[in-house]
């Protein structure tokens, strides 16, 4: 007898993630059930699930999940890409209807709201996964191996550039409002930070060299490394030779200044994260603990550049 099909809800239709969590809910096999979004250019959807009813005012939505929840065939998952600062909100609504949850990061925007969070999880006995990518990517993994077989007391020197290029439209969206997406490092670096974390151990220092809507750097210390890190948005920091190839978009680390290759390798990240989380292996909210704190930090500290060795496009390019 086969197996019924995994039931699954999704919040944030709309947004620029949501086609990978569709695949991805289609490459598990899975079933979309029902899907929210205030705006209606959904066309996306008939391509992986023509069937899921639609809504666009979230109360519409409650009912309609209560309804086939009685019905007893409720959400197994309810997967939430909506913006940053309804995660909590939607990742709690989840729970209370029975459904194990899936968030696009981050995954909140404070570190006190995963208290609750852990909380809301032992009494529902529901689970709160997220996705980190960079954790399952060839070469983050491989990087980590090879640091997790060296002497823990030896200290890396880490460069982290990432620059991805946004139009006006960016600033003018909730992105662009930092009270909803938690500002350039939260939106745009947070798995970077849970990454470098995972990687090199616990956090030691952090401070602030730059910080507007469009770009932010700074410095982090870590148990085995120093790294100096820089976010932009804005495409005149593409490296020439990035820029002049059409590309929009350049992420690199260096470590001991021999750079690791990671540009590419990230189409099927989402995937593997849904097979991780359906067999038991998802990364839990006490998981991101580090990297929400670690960016909480970055949104509130003193701008200081005398602090702490600054990243070369700090002062070569703000």
């Amino acid at each position: 007898m086969s197996m019924p099909k995994l039931n699954f809800g999704l919040l944030g239709a709309a947004g620029y993630i949501a086609p990978r969590h569709l695949s991805a809910i289609a490459g598990v096999g899975g079933s979309l059930s029902v899907a929210l979004d205030p705006s209606d250019s959904v066309g996306i959807l008939d391509q992986y699930f023509p069937s899921a009813q639609f809504f666009t005012e979230f109360e519409r939505f409650d009912r309609y999940v209560e309804k086939i929840k009685r019905a007893g065939s409720g959400l197994n998952y309810l997967t939430i890409c909506s913006p940053n600062y309804l995660h909590d909100s939607h990742i709690r609504f989840g729970l209370r209807v029975g459904a194990d949850v899936i968030c696009e990061k981050p995954l909140v925007l404070n570190p006190w709201n995963l208290d609750a969070l852990c909380q809301m999880e032992r009494e529902t006995g529901c689970t709160v996964n997220t996705i980190l990518q960079l954790r399952l990517h060839p070469s983050i993994v491989t990087l980590k191996s090879k640091l997790d077989s060296e002497d823990r007391g030896r200290k890396h020197d880490v460069d982290l550039t990432y620059i991805t290029s946004r139009g006006s439209w960016y600033q003018r969206s909730w992105k662009g409002d930092e009270k909803k997406s938690g500002g350039i490092a939260t939106n745009i670096g947070v798995h970077f930070f849970d990454m470098l974390g995972w990687i090199y151990g616990e956090r030691k220092q952090s401070y602030v060299h730059l910080r507007t809507p469009s770009k932010a750097a700074g410095f982090l210390e870590y148990e085995r490394a120093r790294v100096r890190w820089y976010l932009s948005l804005d495409a005149a920091d593409l490296p020439d030779s990035v820029s002049k190839s059409g590309q929009r978009t350049y992420r690199s680390i260096t470590e001991n200044g021999s750079e690791i290759e990671f540009s590419g390798g990230f189409t099927d990240l989402h995937l593997r994260s849904y097979e991780k989380i359906i067999g038991g292996e998802g990364f839990s909210a006490e998981d991101n603990r580090v990297a929400i704190e670690t960016v909480s930090e970055i949104r509130t500290a003193e701008v200081n550049p005398s602090l702490g060795e600054a990243h070369p496009y700090v002062s070569k390019r703000s």
